[in-house]
């Protein structure tokens, strides 16, 4: 069966066991396909890459709950009511 990898790095489990800090370095910030008996296991991402990712999560959800509440009605409000 055909896998694809996202990545352009690959370790193999043994390699990421022998030297764990060394695979991720390979990857140079970016996330490393881990191998096990050549097949993708599970991806070793950087713990900056991972945080830049769920920053970008984040800000697609609020950009999709800005644009479902944009057909809303609006509500006249003065300053002075509040």
């Amino acid at each position: 069966m055909a896998h694809t990898i996202l990545t352009q790095t690959t370790a193999s489990i043994s390699e990421l066991k022998r030297d764990p800090m060394g695979t991720v370095a390979a990857g140079e910030g970016f996330p490393v396909a881990i191998l096990n008996r050549n097949e993708p296991a599970f991806y070793c991402v950087p713990a900056q890459a991972y945080e830049a990712l769920l920053d970008r999560l984040e800000d697609l959800e609020l950009n999709a709950i800005a644009d479902s509440r944009a057909g809303q009605d609006e509500i006249a409000v003065k300053l002075d009511e509040l």
